[in-house]
């Protein structure tokens, strides 16, 4: 029991750091994630800004990672997203594997507790010739050596609740994070990139004919 009961509290433990990250994370992004879409339309400073100022979430970061930088191509403005989008999943994940241990675990414990304890209750009765037979006593052995095995199927049960809420919660951040990144790519695409392209395609900068090799970078 005492294994079974150090899940239990690992368990609790982990189910409510989790609840308080994903509260403060659920309770802001759709903000930030508002302004910073709103900002980049008229400023991609702006929206770095508002991005930074919202650091501390995890949809903050993953939208300051691409604005932060100079005059990005669409392609690396993407791979800043992508790689900002998987050091934030990373941090989702956190507390699956102890689950996940927690879920496979706690019921062989429980399992061995009470082959132990079927054992030990074998072992002192007092079976043969001579010997008095106490089915009393081996009912309440066997019913207390089973109490292990229904412990560690409640943890069990109560961990694999936890993660499955875990991981509905994670698949549903993918898609938004997804659908936010893909929006501020299309808006720097549609009112950043491609206008400062056309403007240098329709004015070309002056190259001097003895630099031919910088005319080959336009």
């Amino acid at each position: 029991m005492v294994p079974i009961l150090g899940c239990s509290v690992l368990t609790i433990a982990t189910a409510m750091e989790r609840a308080w990250f994903w509260t403060s994370l659920l309770k802001r992004e759709s903000q930030v994630v508002n302004e910073v879409l709103d900002a980049a339309r008229r400023d991609l400073d702006e929206a770095a800004a508002i991005a930074a100022q919202a650091d501390d979430t995890p949809v903050g970061r993953f939208l300051l990672a691409p604005l932060r930088l100079k005059n990005p191509s669409p392609e690396t403005f993407r791979l800043a997203l992508e790689n900002a989008g998987d050091k934030e999943f990373v941090q989702m994940r956190r507390g699956d594997k102890i689950l996940e241990t927690i879920v496979a675990v706690a019921p062989l414990l429980g399992l061995l507790g009470t082959v132990t304890g079927l054992i030990a209750t074998f072992n002192n009765l007092n079976i043969g010739s001579g010997g008095n037979t106490d089915t009393s006593q081996a009912a309440a052995g066997i019913g207390e050596a089973l109490i292990t095995t229904a412990a560690g199927m409640v943890v069990a049960i109560m961990a694999l609740l936890v993660f499955r809420i875990m991981v509905t919660f994670q698949g549903q951040q993918m898609d938004y994070f997804s659908e936010a990144g893909n929006e501020l790519e299309l808006i720097y695409r549609q009112y950043w990139y491609e206008p400062a392209l056309s403007a240098l395609e329709d004015n070309p900068p002056n190259i001097p004919r003895s630099q031919p090799f910088a005319a080959e970078r336009y």
